[in-house]
């Protein structure tokens, strides 16, 4: 027989008789037992927030605090974050080096330019159906290019309009239509003659074998077409300036008109896709290699060029 249970009897009954336990029963029967439990806790915690304004409370005649908490914060979140570093001239050097390099014997080109442009060309141009897409775009050459030795302004502007109203180009899809329009009437793209120097600039150096591109690093779409490929093509082509010439606008207006990535060689002999990377190679296995993080799968295949969208249409 367990002899704790009468001395567990004993001690009920007398805290049932107590005078605070029969209140607090009392007032658990008329408001509920909930609150019996809720009221202590909440006073726990009314005290203690009352403690802590206490403390933390500065004293009336202590001085401001100082900006030494603020800076460490900084430092810690510049150490915490991913490192970052300015823009460094000699990278613009070297992508100038290793694009002079690259290129095909051929024409000077000039050396430099100073970042402002002109326009050329006559505005008026309308192409294509644009059931979908209007590109008003202007035409334009960097000021200390001479493009005298390749007919002058208005011969690249003349080619820069008849590849883009050519029925081989984008404006088979009748999803298009291009105006050309005047550089001062806010085109949305910007089809611009740039130097080597300042092609490498602004496409950015770490291209290094292609300056050439489509950018929005001046604030609008830009078409920046490297004025030496312009001058020298690129080994692809063999020498061929025509095609290379229209390869490189319809390539580089691709991606302003919404073509962002790059296309493999779809077969061994067959016509290169406009979007792949013909200035580099035409072989999906050396453009794998150059550039890893492309489409390119890793294989023997070889194109042949090409410098348009639809090169079957007649």
């Amino acid at each position: 027989m367990n002899s704790s249970r009468p001395n567990l009897s004993r001690a009920l009954q007398r805290l049932e008789a107590n005078p605070v336990v029969q209140k607090i029963v009392h007032f658990a029967e008329e408001f509920g037992w909930w609150r019996v439990v809720a009221i202590p806790i909440l006073a726990v915690l009314t005290v203690w927030v009352l403690v802590d304004i206490a403390v933390d409370k500065p004293a009336a005649n202590s001085q401001p605090a100082t900006d030494a908490t603020s800076v460490q914060t900084s430092q810690q979140a510049a150490e915490e974050g991913p490192e970052e570093t300015g823009p460094d001239p000699a990278e613009v050097d070297a992508a100038v080096a290793a694009v002079t390099n690259a290129l095909p014997a051929g024409g000077a080109f000039s050396d430099g330019g100073d970042g402002t442009f002109r326009p050329v060309g006559t505005p008026g141009q309308d192409v294509g159906e644009g059931r979908e897409v209007i590109v008003r775009y202007s035409v334009e050459v960097e000021n200390g290019i001479d493009t005298t030795p390749y007919g002058g302004d208005t011969a690249f502007a003349t080619m820069v309009d008849a590849t883009l109203a050519d029925p081989r180009g984008w404006t088979k899809d009748n999803r298009y239509k291009f105006v050309h329009v005047p550089a001062d009437s806010r085109p949305d793209t910007r089809i611009q003659l740039t130097s080597l120097s300042t092609a490498a600039e602004l496409c950015g150096a770490e291209l290094e074998t292609e300056t050439s591109c489509h950018t929005s690093i001046t604030g609008e779409s830009t078409v920046l077409l490297n004025e030496a490929r312009w001058v020298r093509g690129a080994l692809p082509f063999e020498g061929d300036l025509g095609n290379y010439r229209q390869y490189l606008i319809n390539h580089e207006f691709g991606h302003a008109i919404g073509y962002a990535e790059h296309q493999a060689c779809g077969g061994d002999k067959e016509l290169a896709p406009v979007m792949m990377q013909q200035t580099l190679s035409l072989n999906n296995a050396e453009l794998l290699k150059l550039s890893p993080e492309e489409v390119y799968p890793d294989e023997d295949i070889t194109c042949n060029p090409n410098p348009w969208p639809y090169p079957q249409t007649q």
